[in-house]
């Protein structure tokens, strides 16, 4: 097991994400219903909090699809078997449980789109990382 090359992909899969965002930040407060001030707070700057949570949680995210890639192909992969994992892995619990709770809670498309894009990209970024170095 390479640790340097599972947090590779974690990492890179955060910057991702930070552009993402950083990119469609107005798009998603709009979806979301937040205004600027709420995100900001008094303080006029985001709180770190979400942003190091986020990475932690996608260091343990690039493990997870490591352990799935590894017991999955037990005989050896290439970059292909691992895009392929990212992307069954997206569709089968990403993309349908966001979209399950995003409907519940009654929020719109446009929401569900910008967050399951972003997963869809952090998997694969993930899976293209572990299928290059390992």
């Amino acid at each position: 097991m390479n640790w340097l090359i599972i947090a590779g992909a974690g990492v890179a899969s955060w910057i991702f994400g930070a552009i993402w965002y950083g990119t469609l930040s107005k798009q998603w407060m709009a979806a979301t219903g937040l205004t600027e001030e709420q995100v900001t707070g008094s303080s006029g700057k985001p709180s770190p909090t979400p942003y190091i949570i986020s990475f932690v949680l996608e260091l343990f995210m690039a493990f997870g699809l490591f352990m799935l890639i590894v017991h999955v192909y037990k005989d050896g992969f290439g970059v292909a078997d691992t895009l392929y994992a990212a992307f069954a892995a997206w569709l089968a619990f990403i993309a349908t449980t966001l979209t399950i709770n995003h409907r519940y809670s009654m929020q719109p498309w446009s929401l569900t789109a910008i967050d399951g894009l972003h997963w869809l990209g952090v998997l694969l970024i993930q899976g293209l990382v572990l299928g290059l170095f390992l």
